[in-house]
């Protein structure tokens, strides 16, 4: 892939004095040729007009055909069904929030002052749009062959471990099984807050079991998302501990 040239100078540089838009693309290891299209993906619509859907749209587009051409490929044998059952694993908004994460892209991510404050950084329908709108912006800028390149580089490990033959079970069902394999009374679910007006809506949920003293909080665009947030901390806390 396409890198950011080093300095001349064998002392590595602050990084804190660096321009974020030259560390995230030395973070996602491709300098873009018009750093405007890197700028406008990490633009929310409660920042400026100038936003980030339509690179979402087209982003969401090329991975969805770059994912499932290399199914295509690596799985001769399997049907329709099972090959878009893998792709919507890779290409769901859990996976791209969780990927979004992984590799910090929050603090590059340009917000409204209300989105700000109410956690935009860390909602998973935001971090999931800017992974799908870096990669419409890499293809408007490199074409589909640096596409390829970046999300088999982000994507790949993932792609790996996929099965055909397996249904993936999502977070509250297998904190369910965890806790019900173990003789532990199931967990309880609570909405404890709901801000934002009825079509944008943030939902804050609460995931109460026995044996954590302090129930796990996690926010969601919807109550049935912050639960499997909820669940999936949940879940990682108890195997932590």
């Amino acid at each position: 892939m396409s890198k950011a040239s080093a300095g001349s100078s064998s002392q590595q540089p602050n990084t804190a004095s660096i321009d974020p838009f030259v560390k995230l693309q030395r973070l996602i290891d491709y300098q873009f040729n018009d750093v405007s299209l890197l700028k406008q993906a990490l633009t929310h619509k409660s920042a400026h007009r100038q936003h980030n859907e339509r690179l979402e749209f087209l982003g969401d587009a090329v991975l969805g055909m770059i994912v499932g051409e290399h199914l295509f490929k690596a799985f001769p044998n399997s049907p329709e069904g099972k090959l878009t059952r893998m792709r919507s694993a890779i290409v769901k908004g859990d996976t791209l929030a969780e990927i979004a994460l992984e590799k910090g892209l929050g603090e590059f991510i340009q917000l409204g002052a209300g989105e700000l404050k109410s956690g935009g950084k860390q909602r998973y329908s935001i971090l999931a749009d800017v992974v799908e709108s870096i990669i419409g912006a890499i293809y408007l800028d490199a074409g589909m062959n640096q596409c390829y390149d970046f999300i088999h580089a982000w994507f790949g490990a993932r792609i790996a471990k996929l099965d055909p033959d397996v249904h993936p079970k999502d977070a509250k069902t297998r904190l369910q099984e965890y806790l019900q394999s173990r003789g532990i009374e199931l967990p309880v679910y609570e909405v404890v807050d709901i801000k934002g007006k009825d079509h944008n809506q943030t939902f804050t949920v609460s995931c109460n079991t026995v044996t954590l003293s302090d129930p796990i909080q996690a926010q969601g665009a919807s109550r049935k998302r912050a639960e499997q947030i909820a669940a999936q901390l949940t879940l990682e806390k108890l195997q932590d501990d």
